[in-house]
């Protein structure tokens, strides 16, 4: 009975509090003394009794009403914003949408007023705080930091680096009233037109598991949550809410269920995103296999799983009223909705009325149990009971912009990839005269689009870095592509007006042969920029995007002949979060600096680089293939039908990037790993804790920096397993480390742990992750490519490392690319 008591005292307190501004009382959080509303409406004290987060949650279920737990079930995403034809936002009687979100954000729980419960805010994305920097009837502005994408914190290598950018997002997060960042995003690369690719950290489960941890952890020490996502093989945006994808459980459990596993075991992150794509014939947001039995019970995820925004819907507004594949559009509505929180998608996201007319058909008809409902509500009130809102915390708006601006910076220089540097073209002479080419020179991508953008107050160019550190620009060049470009940017806001997913590439102006030979004259060196741009809801394309278009190569072409004749280098930036083509051109051109998409200092960032200030120290996550058809996904990316793909079959199986390039004896441009320095390196011989593994094996070996100037390196881990039960890989990533800065002639111990799981591959015979005995080679390289030294150890008997459910097998049964080693 006093359960009860203590129950209504933080009703009564936290609707007391929601008549102030919405500030809500510690007093869920901290278990401070309790206090109630006598019948009088006075305050009346109540003994100090201290009750465990899930006896409150518990017994505050036991009084919410039906009504009320569907409420909590549903969010309210996207208010304000014209809803798709038949998913009218929700308003029931009783429930008013919150007027408090937080202008920009995407939404967030229901608020239950009468008992007090507060709404949740969610924000995006992965590169920063993505809500309106305008308020109406206010006149101050809300930026937040333009950070690197997640494809460039990832070329960094370092980890610690990538925490330190979590904190900031957290912090920017949490002072601008938000409780969840709908970040970070660690879908796996599997081929370079992926339109979402640069939000992403890499083509291998290992970088993407470990960075989306830091971010985690960086982001959840400010008291927000974050949400994992996109859960799981969400690897394409075309059709994507309708897209059935088809692949075997092994190549699922080692390439794209990996990278969530180690962040979800690492970090504890308090929401995960389930996606918008089907894995075989099942939607992610409906399947028990998925978020249940592997997710929670396997991996023990204790946190809640929420919908993408509509995620499950697909084309329902299309459905006929009798048929959709022989299912009637109710049924086929009530089977996606209440398959959802029977299988743990405890929220579904924006929340619509059909959603909640549909729960309540089903609870009553006890097609749906409490039970499953409970427990979905439970997770919620877990992350509302865990929020900073709850917690009382008042957003004060001051995040500390100028710091994080430093950080962004430093990222984004940390991360950027030197490619090719023939005959130290870079660094820059100081003072150096430079001819700035391209389009992209004079309008730098700091993000992408959609979810992955972020309204922050300036992006600094490339013309402005270069100066602000006494290089000299051509005028006359920056007067003709200022004017173009300005004009070409016009026309692309008034597409995006017209919400078109993937807007189309800056053209190049018509540069004159005799304007650049007199640039050649006037200069000291060219530096020609070549800009990419992506976001959500559709995949690039070959012709013009991953390859350079036909101006594209002629200005690369044209600039270099004339800058060479006259014994003068030439430069190419990338400005790309995707892999492209660079093959058919590299040999035109002297140095190439892969600048990714930097952020809003990106200008700054490149200068760093270009000018020697930092040393390029960003290697390879993905693999820049010689050309598009190189790669193993290439012949199925597309689906079927190719116009509005709804079935994709991932028939490369666990081959995709450098395990397939490496496998297979495919020859890349750059490979996985790749990046240059301005300084050299040597690696001493290994130290191994034993020759025969046993538990774990403790690697040691020595870095030192034999160049002239100070320098990072990149020491990546690589081990080739002995034939056994499975096909395996030539080799597979296993540990990386970055060393500090090391001064010419510094030495610096590294040092790496396995662990079996990392000895081990999926079997699918044996439900079971198992790690043959037999001989193990270990690389110790400075790229997939480029070992350094080697070493092996042995196991004597095979290992079963990790039994598991035999579950989310192939619903085609096709037999997956196997390399026959």
């Amino acid at each position: 009975m006093k359960k009860r008591f203590v129950l209504c005292a933080l009703i009564g307190f936290c609707a007391f509090n929601l008549s102030k501004a919405q500030t809500y009382p510690q007093i869920l959080v901290n278990n401070q003394k309790f206090s109630d509303w006598n019948r009088d409406g006075k305050l009346q004290p109540y003994e100090d009794t201290r009750l465990s987060d899930y006896e409150r949650i518990d017994d505050l279920i036991s009084r919410l009403s039906v009504e009320d737990k569907i409420h909590l079930l549903l969010g309210t995403g996207m208010v304000g914003f014209e809803m798709l034809k038949g998913f009218e936002a929700i308003d029931p009687k009783g429930v008013t949408i919150p007027s408090y979100l937080i202008p920009g954000s995407a939404g967030s729980t229901t608020p239950i007023d009468k008992l007090g419960i507060p709404a949740v805010i969610f924000t995006d994305g992965p590169a920063g705080v993505r809500i309106s920097a305008t308020r109406k009837g206010e006149s101050n502005t809300y930026y937040a930091t333009g950070f690197p994408v997640g494809a460039l914190i990832s070329t960094t290598w370092d980890v610690e680096l990538a925490e330190e950018i979590g904190k900031a997002i957290g912090d920017e997060a949490l002072k601008y009233g938000s409780d969840i960042q709908l970040a970070p995003a660690l879908n796996i690369m599997r081929n370079p037109l992926c339109g979402r690719n640069y939000e992403y950290f890499s083509e291998d489960p290992l970088i993407a598991g470990k960075f989306a941890s830091a971010i985690t952890q960086g982001i959840q020490k400010n008291g927000v949550g974050v949400s994992l996502k996109h859960f799981a093989a969400n690897n394409s945006e075309n059709n994507r809410m309708d897209l059935n994808v088809h692949l075997s459980q092994r190549a699922l459990r080692e390439i794209y269920l990996r990278g969530f596993e180690i962040a979800v075991k690492e970090s504890n992150p308090a929401t995960i995103m389930s996606s918008y794509n089907k894995i075989n014939g099942t939607y992610t947001s409906a399947s028990y296999d998925l978020l249940t039995t592997i997710l929670r019970h396997e991996w023990g995820f204790k946190g809640t799983v929420i919908t993408d925004w509509f995620g499950g819907y697909a084309d329902v507004s299309a459905i006929s009223d009798t048929s959709h594949d022989g299912i009637s559009k109710d049924s086929y509505e009530e089977k996606i909705f209440a398959q959802q929180i029977h299988s743990g998608n405890n929220l579904l996201m924006p929340g619509t009325q059909i959603q909640f007319e549909t729960l309540k058909k089903y609870i009553d008809s006890k097609r749906l149990s409490i039970e499953d409902v409970n427990n979905s509500v439970r997770k919620v009130l877990e992350i509302i009971f865990k929020s900073p809102r709850v917690a009382g915390y008042v957003p004060y708006n001051n995040p500390d912009l100028k710091s994080h601006g430093l950080l962004s910076r430093k990222a984004a220089s940390e991360g950027m990839i030197l490619l090719k540097n023939d005959n130290g073209a870079l660094p820059l002479n100081k003072g150096s005269k430079i001819a700035l080419f391209g389009s992209g020179s004079y309008n730098i991508i700091a993000g992408g689009t959609g979810s992955g953008n972020v309204n922050k107050a300036y992006v600094i160019s490339l013309p402005k870095g270069l100066e602000e550190n006494g290089f000299q620009i051509d005028k006359n060049l920056d007067k003709t592509y200022t004017s173009f470009v300005k004009e070409e940017l016009r026309k692309t806001e008034e597409l995006r007006k017209k919400l078109l997913a993937i807007l189309p590439i800056l053209t190049q102006p018509t540069i004159k042969e005799r304007v650049i030979e007199n640039s050649a004259k006037e200069n000291d060196i060219a530096v020609i920029t070549i800009g990419r741009e992506a976001g959500e809801s559709g995949d690039r394309k070959i012709k013009d995007d991953f390859d350079l278009s036909e101006k594209e190569q002629n200005l690369i072409s044209e600039v270099s002949n004339a800058f060479h004749k006259l014994n003068k280098k030439v430069v190419v930036i990338v400005n790309s979060g995707s892999a492209i083509e660079t093959s058919s051109w590299k040999g035109k051109v002297d140095a190439i600096l892969w600048a990714s998409l930097p952020g809003q200092e990106g200008g700054y960032a490149i200068t760093d680089v270009l000018s020697g200030t930092v040393n390029p120290s960003g290697k390879l996550t993905q693999t820049l293939p010689v050309k598009y058809s190189d790669v193993s996904s290439s012949s199925n990316f597309d689906g079927v039908p190719a116009e509005k793909p709804t079935d994709v079959s991932y028939r490369e199986g666990i081959y995709v990037g450098y395990r397939y390039f490496n496998t297979f004896n495919v020859t890349p441009s750059y490979e996985f790993g790749y990046g240059l320095s301005y300084t050299k390196f040597d690696y001493s011989e290994p130290v191994l804790s034993s020759s025969q593994f046993n538990q774990k094996l403790v690697i040691s070996l020595k870095v030192k920096n034999t160049g002239s100037v100070a320098g990072k390196e990149v020491v990546q881990l690589y081990l080739s397993a002995p034939r056994g039960g499975v096909d395996k890989p030539a080799k597979e990533l296993k540990g990386f480390v970055k060393t500090k800065l090391l001064n010419p002639g510094e030495t610096q111990v590294v040092f790496f742990e396995l662990q079996p799981k990392d000895l081990a591959s999926f079997n699918p015979l044996a439900s079971a992750w198992i790690a043959d005995a037999g001989v193990y080679k270990i690389e110790f390289s400075s790229s997939v490519l480029n070992s350094k030294q080697t070493s092996s150890f042995t196991l004597p008997n095979k290992l079963i490392v990790e039994k598991v459910n035999n579950v989310l097998n192939n619903d085609l049964n096709f037999q997956d690319l196997k390399s026959n080693r």
